[in-house]
Parts: structure tokens; C-alpha cells; sequence
């Protein structure tokens, strides 16, 4: 056998070494190189790079209150953008596109930005790599004690292999990246179609003297209490009740308060869209919202129809466990598409013109240490914290979309008087509404929202003035 035969394996082993060595310096560095944060029109984004992955081509990712969703836009190459929401500060957003030209400007100026963050990042990424690969081929070549002369050329190989390598993942594979994100004006762009046409104040009287105002589900509207003592069509329809914490906040403070709220109600089917219910038709409850112009609080309470709670927990007590894999992959599914009409609705409260105090409620665990009462629901400890863990998931989007927004989360504990407890703040297995607060747990959010306001240090709506004898 000729002597260059014989190389051939040796040299095909240290060609896979060397590679593997720039492949996994690339990998390293994607995870650690930071972020490159840009500002434009009052919003802050933070510019990086999905893991790389084998495909050739794919969507990148975008980071919308702790949840990550594919991006509309797809991206040539293994590494693909990650681009991460982290603030918006609206009055300077709302400055920019009301000037000529102001949201075409705004979103040339958002595509301009990123187009620059990215290529910032891959710099920082590039010069990373190198560091790990150098870094990987010193260690080696200490194990080996190899020569000064064979480190340096470990090092000198290592160094341009991840270069190398850098340059055909990013420059030539997902070279068309760049003009992708120049066509991104908004973050619609990179959700994709969906955002609602701007809320319009419509359809609801004129509510001048409202102080504060309620929008949301059936946690909000307090079904399974008391009725109202003279409801419209619309309120029985809603399930609205005379417990609900918006009539505590109301009583408490002296205010007029305007409780919107209705059972089923999303954020497309209920907040910023019409609900049907039975045979009624609800009013958009922010298009309601915005007849109060002189409303300065409103509080949110939403999100559990949107996931499908209710559903979610009937199939969960009815299954043998609820964290497989089929289940875990719908609730993925329903957060993200939760997450995406969530930022159209902080969107559309931020774009109020009162600038009105907004509280977003967060929801109770109802689930306490016991669940003995629910035997014969078939609900288990695992499966217990199995919907704990969603539920805190839940709340985790919340509590980031309202901090993105400047706007108020506020957590609503039920220690000690959750289900199965003595006096549970919760609605029994055989209640009108299952695992919804009675009046007690309604008292409860009222006193958070109460506290939410006074730490805030948040003026009071001025008490409705009373009128003398």
C-alpha cells in the first residue's frame, strides 16, 4: 500500500476532529453571545440567534413574554434569528406614529435596526467561536503535551476552521437573513396576520361618570353567585353577579364602577371582538371600555377561556395522568396563540387616550394541599400540579405582558382556603361553577387589587360625590 493511503484514515479522523470542534464552538457561542438590544419608537428588542439545528431553512424565533413562537417569516440557513420583546414604552411609540409619515417612518426604522443588531451579533458570535475553539485546542493540546509549534498550529486550524465554518452556516447559507428582517415593520410581521383592526369606542352608551372599569371572563363577572339585583339581558347572558370584586371595589371606594366582564370570553371572542351569547351579542368589552373616557383604572382579568382551562382540566381528571406528551403539546400550542392576541390587547390598553391605571389580574391555584373532595372527580396529587404548573405558565405571561407594558400584575393567592379547605375561597366540585371564587374568594381579589393600587402609589379615582338629603 502506497504511504498516502495509509494517511488517509488518520487524516480523515482529524479533518471529523477539527470539524466537530468548530461545530460545537459555534454551538457554545450562539448560547452565550448576548443579545444586541435595539429601541426603535419606543419599543426595546433584543437581537441574537436561534440553537442552530440541521435544516437547511426554517422560521427564526420570537420571544413574546417568556414564550417562544416561530417566527411568520422563514430564514434561509441553521442559524436563523431570535428576536426577544423585552419592553415598550407606548407614549414614545404613540409620538412616533402620529407624526407625518410617522408609522411608515417607525417601521422602516424597527427593520433598519434590526438588520444592524443582527449583523452585530453574528461579529460578537464570530469572534466567540474563534475564543471557544481556541480555548478547546489549547486544552487538547495540553492533554497530548504537544509542542509550542504543534499548539500553534492546533490553534491556528482551530481558529479557521470555525471561521470557516461560520461563514458558510451565516454568510452564504443564510446570507438572505438580512433582507428578510428589513421587511419587518412591526411584530405582526414576524406572528403573522391576526392583529385586530384598532378598537374603536362603539356600540355602548356614553359612560362619563365611570371611575373605574372591569373587563374580562367568568372569574371577573363572578359566575355561580348572587345575581344582580335588577340584570339586563346582557348581565344574564354574562353571569354577572352582585359578588363580583368589581361591586367590593366599588362599595369600598365610593366609585362608579362598570363591570364588563363575561363568562366565556377570550381576547378575540369578548375583549376586542363581539361574543355571542345564547341569543345576545356582546358588546366588544373594550369597545365599552372606551365610552368610560374618564375611567382611570381598569382592571383585566383573562386568559383561562383562551387556553381552555375548563376543557383542559375535565380531560386531565377523566385521563390516567395528564402530562404526556399529546396534552403538554396542546397546551404549547394554546399558550402561544394566547400570548400573540394577549400583545394585541396590551397594545390596544396602553393605546388608550386617558392613560388609565391598568391592573392585570393574575389567576388563583385552586388547588390546595388536600384534595380529598375531589375523589371522585378523579383528581390526583400529580395531576393537581400537573395543572398548577400550567397554570403558572399562564401566569407567567401575564405577569411579563403587563411588565413589558408598564402596566400592573397583581398574583391572587388563596392560601389556606383553597378546595377541600374549611372555608375555601373556591366553588366545590358540585357548585353552580366549578373551581370559580364564591363571594369570599371575590372579596379576596378585591383587597389584591386594593393593595395593587396602593403600592402603586396610583391616585384614586375620585369617589362618586354623594349627594346630600
Amino acid at each position: 500500500m502506497r504511504p498516502w493511503l495509509r494517511r488517509i484514515p488518520s487524516f480523515l479522523g482529524y479533518t471529523a476532529a477539527v470539524l466537530a470542534v468548530a461545530a460545537l464552538s459555534v454551538w457554545l457561542s450562539v448560547r452565550v453571545t448576548p443579545l444586541q438590544t435595539v429601541s426603535p419608537a419606543g419599543q426595546t428588542v433584543q437581537v441574537g440567534a436561534a440553537t442552530p439545528d440541521l435544516n437547511m431553512s426554517g422560521p427564526g424565533e420570537l420571544e413574546l413574554f417568556g414564550q417562544s413562537i416561530p417566527t411568520r417569516p422563514r430564514f434561509e440557513g441553521p442559524i436563523r434569528p431570535r428576536l426577544k420583546l423585552t419592553h415598550i414604552f407606548f407614549n414614545a411609540q404613540a409620538s412616533a406614529l402620529t407624526k407625518p409619515g410617522g408609522a411608515q417612518a417607525a417601521g422602516k426604522d424597527l427593520s433598519r435596526q434590526l438588520t444592524a443588531a443582527w449583523t452585530r451579533y453574528l461579529l460578537w458570535e464570530t469572534l466567540i467561536a474563534a475564543g471557544f475553539a481556541a480555548l478547546i485546542a489549547i486544552a487538547v493540546a495540553g492533554v497530548r503535551r504537544s509542542s509550542r509549534t504543534a499548539m500553534l498550529k492546533m490553534l491556528a486550524v482551530a481558529v479557521t476552521s470555525v471561521c470557516a465554518l461560520n461563514a458558510l452556516g451565516v454568510y452564504l447559507l443564510a446570507s438572505a437573513t438580512p433582507a428578510a428582517l428589513r421587511q419587518v415593520r412591526g411584530i405582526e410581521d414576524l406572528v403573522g396576520p391576526g392583529t385586530p383592526a384598532p378598537v374603536q369606542a362603539v356600540g355602548a352608551p356614553a359612560r362619563p361618570g365611570v371611575q373605574a372599569v372591569v373587563i374580562g371572563d367568568s372569574t371577573a363577572a363572578a359566575i355561580g353567585n348572587a345575581p344582580l339585583g335588577h340584570p339586563t339581558a346582557e348581565d344574564k347572558a354574562c353571569g354577572r353577579s352582585k359578588d363580583a370584586y368589581a361591586l367590593y371595589l366599588a362599595a369600598a371606594n365610593n366609585w362608579n364602577t362598570l363591570n364588563l366582564a363575561c363568562s366565556g370570553a377570550t381576547i378575540r371572542d369578548g375583549l376586542l371582538g363581539p361574543q355571542q351569547r345564547g341569543t345576545t351579542q356582546v358588546t366588544p368589552q373594550l369597545s365599552a371600555a372606551m365610552k368610560a373616557d374618564k375611567a382611570s383604572v381598569i382592571i383585566v382579568s383573562i386568559g383561562a377561556n383562551d387556553i381552555h382551562w375548563s376543557t383542559m382540566t375535565a380531560l386531565c381528571a377523566a385521563a390516567n395522568a395528564c402530562d404526556d406528551k399529546a396534552s403538554t403539546a396542546y397546551f404549547q400550542q394554546q399558550i402561544a396563540a394566547f400570548t400573540t392576541a394577549y400583545y394585541d390587547l396590551l397594545n390596544s390598553l396602553a393605546a388608550l387616550p386617558q392613560q388609565p391605571r391598568v391592573l392585570i389580574n393574575e389567576y388563583y391555584n385552586p388547588f390546595g394541599e388536600k384534595i380529598d373532595c375531589l375523589k371522585d372527580q378523579h383528581v390526583t396529587t400529580d395531576k393537581a400540579k400537573t395543572l398548577k404548573s400550567r397554570l403558572d405558565e399562564l401566569n407567567s405571561v401575564l405577569r411579563q405582558g403587563a411588565q413589558t407594558f408598564d402596566f400592573t400584575a397583581v398574583p391572587q393567592h388563596f392560601d389556606g382556603h383553597r378546595l377541600c379547605s374549611d372555608q375555601p375561597f373556591v366553588q366545590g366540585p358540585d357548585a353552580n361553577a366549578p373551581l370559580h371564587p364564591n363571594a369570599a374568594g371575590e372579596l379576596a381579589i378585591a383587597l389584591a387589587d386594593q393593595q395593587a393600587l396602593s403600592r402603586t402609589g396610583t391616585p384614586a379615582p375620585t369617589p362618586t360625590a354623594q349627594k346630600t338629603p
